[in-house]
């Protein structure tokens, strides 16, 4: 016995050195791609800012904006870290509100996902919807954006009237996504522990088939821990600059929001990722899927239909209508 305990400890062992290797290569594929796109972009841009634009147009804008405030830098910082990125986030979500309360366009929701599903929303519970997450943007999110500015005065390059190159800000997207997803993930899981998940996180779960504003509806503990602190963690290790800041915030909020629409949209990130794990509520953590590979919180995920439709849809027919799930066998 002692013999088969062992074999089935390397065994173990084995397995799960297998796939922490499989992760690893994912993460390597994944960021390998993300080079190469990025790659080809700086170079665009910097062929841009030097063959058709006259000087240098984004350096140029900013010390206008700053010189406008006269460096007052508690005003800067609040329009770019809650101004930008909350006009963004309403701007992005006030055209999917139409769709779900109008049911129209239909060049929208031809692509939803879970068919028959907020079709169209109920009202009732889409106004407390959007008062939650108003009160999370102005209540929760506004006050932590204090101590944050404080700590980035320290470091003292946020405020810098030349701003960072564009191939810098690609280096920090990469640290701040990376960061967002370790915390995101862990903090995720443990809001999904039972004793937590009944008090606190049970309130995002309401929805089990989200829209885009569900991204921010939640209990004030979890949009503390899962929502904001991971988006914000990036930049404050990184010293980062408000115009990064901003942008980043900006990205993440309309991120967010794409993985809680609904709707598998045509050339935007695919959401039956976290679509699923509303759906089911014990799969698909993470933001990216590479923690979720690592720890096996994605088995039953891959083994669905909405598992080949999860990627970008290059084309205008609906995955639902391409990949359309099994027929229910008859009981």
């Amino acid at each position: 016995m002692t013999g088969d305990s062992g074999c089935s400890t390397m065994a173990e062992q084995h397995k799960q050195e297998k796939k922490l290797g499989d992760a690893l290569k994912i993460t390597a594929y994944v960021f390998s791609r993300g080079l190469l796109v990025c790659t080809a972009l700086v170079n665009c841009v910097s062929w841009l800012l030097q063959n058709v634009t006259l000087g240098n147009f984004w350096q140029t804008t900013w010390l206008k904006f700053y010189n406008l405030f006269e460096g007052d830098e508690w005003t800067i910082f609040l329009l770019g870290a809650a101004l930008v990125p909350a006009l963004a986030f309403w701007g992005f979500n006030g055209i999917l509100l139409v769709a779900d309360v109008t049911g129209k366009p239909t060049f929208i929701t031809r692509y939803r996902i879970q068919l028959g599903k907020n079709d169209p929303v109920d009202t009732k519970k889409l106004l407390q919807a959007i008062y939650t997450a108003l009160v999370n943007q102005f209540l929760i999110s506004l006050p932590m954006l204090v101590p944050m500015f404080h700590i980035m005065k320290w470091w003292g390059n946020t405020f810098s009237k030349e701003l960072p190159t564009f191939q810098w800000f690609l280096v920090e997207l990469s640290v701040f996504t990376v960061i967002e997803e370790i915390l995101f993930y862990y903090t995720h899981r443990l809001v999904h522990h039972p004793v937590l998940y009944k008090h606190i996180h049970k309130k995002h779960h309401e929805w089990t088939a989200p829209i885009g504003v569900v991204s921010i509806y939640a209990h004030p503990v979890e949009h503390i821990l899962s929502n904001t602190l991971p988006v914000m963690a990036g930049p404050m290790v990184m010293g980062s600059h408000i115009v990064s800041i901003s942008a980043w915030f900006s990205i993440a909020l309309v991120t967010t929001s794409i993985s809680h629409c609904g709707y598998h949209l045509p050339f935007l990130p695919s959401p039956e990722f976290h679509d699923f794990h509303h759906l089911k509520f014990n799969q698909c953590y993470g933001v990216l899927g590479v923690l979720d590979y690592l720890h096996g919180t994605d088995s039953v995920f891959r083994q669905t239909k909405a598992f080949e439709r999860h990627k970008v849809l290059l084309g205008l027919t609906p995955l639902s209508e391409s990949i359309p799930e099994a027929p229910k066998k008859a009981e």
